[in-house]
């Protein structure tokens, strides 16, 4: 079982690096494609994009796929869209380039993640979970570093989506070497999994997830350009910093867990987004040195991935019999998130200028402490209704049968 998931977790792995490793490299990309650097941003918007609304629908369309099978023709169509990003000089084909990896990663990840819980007995399903979903963490921590300090190494940005496309092709080597049969899971179709967005708790939820992860990646987007007065325009200083910032990712995801079980998410949720807000709202002055960028993103990443768990756990508690689905449209929320923090942070740059992009994000992640506390308020209306016996009184037994 272990060396299955650890199979799955390296495909997580390419994906995850994918998703982060552009913004490292996305002024040299710039350069070469011939287009301004906020332009260049859709690169991400359209790997994003397509992998958060397409994540859904093809695990609707590939139900009845047998696993390996999927697995592989996802990898398939990731490698293809960055052999050809890293091969192609025309913007428009780049960005169609990157839409198909994109769709490939949504081919995976919601199938990597059931495969998890049905390769693990029950009582170690949420550690199964746990360890694939690790391979998008160490994705930040090691997988964009290494692809960013590539790209200063030759001087190339393509040198970094062959790297990408490397991962691919060993993840996918993996999976038909070392993946056992995997059951195929039980239909259930696209209505089915969207369904959950007509609950007002649900959707509060959600929007919560959306303002927030797109204010923190509209800084992420353009963080070369966003702190280049304290790597002093150095590829390598990047790599270094983002490496930092991904550490303390895998540090705020694995230390939320414990978090809420002491103090309850509602907690966990409006402490993380106060602190990362005002944490943005002091970059423009913040990232002007390089000791006081370190301290920005430490607090950046261990708020911004430290919230994953708790909304998760939020979503689950208002609505535990779609749980699977839950989790599903919470990380295709993250993803809708990312993809539209290119367009605010190229036209926040126009406005402001790079260097004033944490305000813009700390505004949308001040609101979405607002929709935070929404949700909150919404759940607790709804609790009653959810879960009428929960807390029976002491004295029930005793009461007469009452008369209206």
């Amino acid at each position: 079982m272990y060396r299955s998931l650890v199979v799955l977790a390296a495909g997580m792995f390419a994906i995850g690096t994918d998703s982060f490793v552009i913004a490292g490299i996305l002024p040299d990309a710039a350069d070469s494609l011939g287009v301004p650097v906020g332009t260049a941003g859709w690169l991400l918007t359209a790997y994003a994009f397509t992998y958060a609304v397409f994540g859904p629908v093809m695990a609707a369309l590939t139900t009845r796929w047998p696993r390996r099978t999927l697995f592989l023709t996802g990898f398939a169509v990731f490698t293809a869209g960055n052999i050809v990003t890293a091969v192609v000089p025309v913007f428009g084909v780049a960005l169609a380039a990157r839409a198909l990896a994109g769709l490939g990663g949504a081919m995976v990840t919601p199938a990597a993640v059931a495969a998890a819980t049905a390769l693990a007995p029950p009582e170690r399903r949420g550690r199964a979970i746990a360890t694939v979903m690790t391979g998008l963490s160490a994705a930040t921590a090691l997988g964009s570093p290494i692809g960013t300090a590539i790209g200063s190494l030759t001087g190339n940005w393509r040198a970094t989506m062959v790297f990408v496309a490397a991962l691919g092709v060993l993840a996918a080597a993996g999976t038909a070497l070392l993946l056992p049969t995997i059951p195929t899971p039980p239909a259930v179709p696209l209505r089915a999994r969207i369904a959950p967005l007509a609950d007002r708790r649900i959707a509060l939820t959600l929007l919560t997830t959306l303002l927030v992860y797109t204010g923190l990646y509209t800084v992420y987007t353009f963080i070369d350009t966003s702190l280049d007065r304290a790597t002093g325009g150095s590829g390598g200083v990047l790599a270094a910093l983002l490496f930092v910032w991904g550490l303390a990712a895998t540090a705020g995801t694995l230390g939320s867990g414990g978090l809420i079980d002491r103090f309850g998410s509602r907690r966990i949720i409006n402490t993380a987004i106060v602190l990362a807000a005002i944490d943005f709202a002091l970059l423009p002055w913040t990232s002007a040195y390089l000791p006081s960028t370190v301290a920005a993103l430490l607090v950046w990443s261990v708020c911004g991935w430290g919230l994953l768990a708790p909304q998760t756990h939020r979503l689950v508690t208002a609505m535990p019999t779609a749980a699977p689905l839950l989790t599903g449209l919470a990380s295709a929320m993250v993803y809708v998130g990312v993809s539209l923090a290119p367009l605010v942070g190229q036209a926040g740059m126009a406005r402001f200028g790079a260097h004033w992009l944490g305000v813009v994000g700390a505004v949308l992640i001040a609101l979405g402490l607002g929709a935070a506390e929404a949700a909150h308020t919404a759940i607790r209306r709804r609790a009653p209704q959810t879960t009428p016996t929960s807390t029976p009184t002491p004295t029930a037994p005793a009461q007469p049968t009452p008369t209206k």
